[in-house]
């Protein structure tokens, strides 16, 4: 949104830490045949990121994850975005971590440890879909631009050779590889390995407490200030308003690149910012609720599973592709694939003795079809749930 757009980083020490410059592109990446592109979330009530990973071995893989970092849907909020870490590269952290699926340790990543990992940090603020601008408010929607010019350098720089490869992304970020999936693929020749998987992605068109569509509404201001009709499917904007497109639910079906589906049934952040926020909440009966859902009485539960119900019939056509994947267990959670405390570890979440590092894994390397759905709240103990002050 402001000047720097964007950044590239890289791992530099084993300790899993980054340095980036504050370039457009800088991705100094070697020319190994395996890599993964992250796009995720780091912090609730934001959303989304991004990242690589790839392979330093003869064998070849790759693996790319998109950042997050919220949605702006108004002038207001995206001239607040351009001077914050999710609008500007100037205000990005120096350093980062590499954790969960990112992590360069056996032990704790074990399928993608000893990929070309990249992490493609976003600042648009409309899942590297937009593309327009505002001069009076100087302000410069790129994401669509964005993705492109950086998958034409990291193509440059070596992911042309990946024979495995593998988006990725969390939140804001995990829509992002949903939209840009086929996308990603493209980019590849035919016998290269490519899937995609959106971690917390799966954002749904449903009535709020009041009856109202408060995503919807922020959907609908983001799309026309920031031009994001033009990049989304024709699949689905041939036949529906570009705002229904934004949800992944009209959109799943028609993805022809295998793409796995990693989701909490109770998501945190659209329980806070979809289906329970203040200005939804007339009385206050949810303000505990939304944040702890320890809370909540017996009718909050009931509107609760009847949002996780709605998630199960939505994928169900999207189940019927045998490429695809899903692992939806009942947690209040969001984001978990960067985490290594439900990545992979001791007491990770668990559906029917499956974690998440394995159904992935299992599912990207074929070793057997995983279509994993939780049995509704409060049946499930392993989950690591979040609980908001």
């Amino acid at each position: 949104m402001g000047q720097h757009l964007m950044m590239i980083m890289r791992r530099v020490s084993s300790n899993q830490k980054l340095i980036m410059w504050r370039y457009f592109m800088v991705a100094p990446v070697v020319q190994d045949r395996c890599w993964l592109v992250l796009l995720s979330f780091m912090k609730l009530p934001l959303l989304g990121q991004s990242v690589w990973m790839g392979h330093y071995q003869d064998t070849t893989y790759t693996e790319d994850m998109v950042q997050g970092g919220g949605w702006c849907n108004t002038l207001k909020n995206c001239v607040y975005h351009k001077k914050t870490r999710h609008g500007s590269s100037i205000y990005m952290e120096k350093e980062i971590q590499f954790t969960g699926i990112l992590s360069d340790k056996p032990q704790e990543n074990p399928d993608f440890f000893n990929w070309n990992r990249v992490k493609l940090r976003y600042c648009d603020g409309a899942s590297f879909s937009g593309d327009s601008q505002d001069e009076t408010a100087q302000l410069y929607f790129r994401g669509e631009r964005i993705w492109s010019a950086a998958m034409k350098h990291l193509m440059s720089k070596g992911m042309r050779y990946a024979n495995q490869a593998l988006l990725s992304g969390c939140s804001a970020g995990g829509l992002a590889s949903i939209l840009h999936c086929d996308k990603f693929k493209e980019l590849f020749p035919s016998n290269t390995r490519v899937k995609c998987l959106s971690d917390a992605g799966l954002f749904l068109d449903v009535m709020d407490i009041a009856g109202g569509h408060t995503l919807r509404g922020m959907f609908g201001g983001l799309i026309r200030l920031q031009g994001v009709q033009k990049n989304l499917p024709l699949s689905c904007t041939n036949h529906l308003n570009p705002i229904l497109c934004f949800f992944p639910q009209r959109v799943i079906d028609n993805v022809r690149t295998p793409l796995f589906l990693l989701n909490a049934a109770y998501d945190s952040w659209q329980i806070l910012a979809s289906l329970a926020p203040p200005s939804a909440d007339f009385h206050g009966r949810w303000q505990g609720c939304r944040k702890n859902f320890a809370l909540c009485d017996a009718s909050q539960i009931r509107f609760l599973q009847g949002f996780r119900n709605q998630m199960v019939t939505i994928v169900r056509g999207f189940l019927r592709f045998k490429k695809n994947g899903m692992f939806l267990n009942s947690c209040f959670a969001h984001c978990q694939t960067e985490r290594q405390d439900t990545w992979f570890g001791y007491g990770s979440p668990h559906i029917r003795n499956r974690g998440i590092a394995k159904s992935v894994g299992d599912w990207y390397f074929d070793r057997v079809a995983v279509r994993v759905i939780d049995c509704p709240y409060p049946c499930d103990n392993t989950c690591h749930n979040l609980v908001f002050k």
